[in-house]
């Protein structure tokens, strides 16, 4: 019984090809991978919080949470690097995702306890 070596044709068409991905990643300005993660944050956000289609199917909070404290990370920390063009339409879904996180709750955080407001500060509806 002679071994022969196995390559799978299917496993190579199906692994990335991180050369490519490398190279499509190099073209794409910083600025643009920031908003980027930053809309991902907020969809995944506004999911959990029960405020996609069939809402209450996806609700969260404890997930909610770890994704709105990360979003307002993200925003604080990039605040200098993107522009107030960019910066403010995210600042204000951020507020609007606290202000849906605190409306959601049975038991509201104190002001300034709620996810994200370490870096924005207490959020009033």
């Amino acid at each position: 019984m002679s071994e022969t070596p196995h390559t799978d044709s299917a496993e190579s068409q199906d692994s990335p090809d991180f050369d490519a991905m490398t190279r499509d990643i190099a073209e794409v300005p910083a600025i643009k991978v920031i908003v980027t993660v930053a809309v991902n944050l907020m969809s995944a956000a506004a999911v959990k919080l029960g405020l996609a289609e069939e809402g209450e199917a996806h609700k969260d909070l404890d997930e909610a949470r770890k994704l709105v404290h990360a979003l307002a990370g993200l925003l604080d920390a990039s605040a200098t690097e993107i522009s107030s063009f960019h910066a403010a339409p995210l600042r204000d879904g951020l507020k609007s995702l606290q202000l849906a996180f605190r409306e959601a709750s049975i038991v509201p955080d104190e002001p300034g306890q709620g996810p994200g407001e370490k870096y924005t500060g207490p959020v009033y509806g």
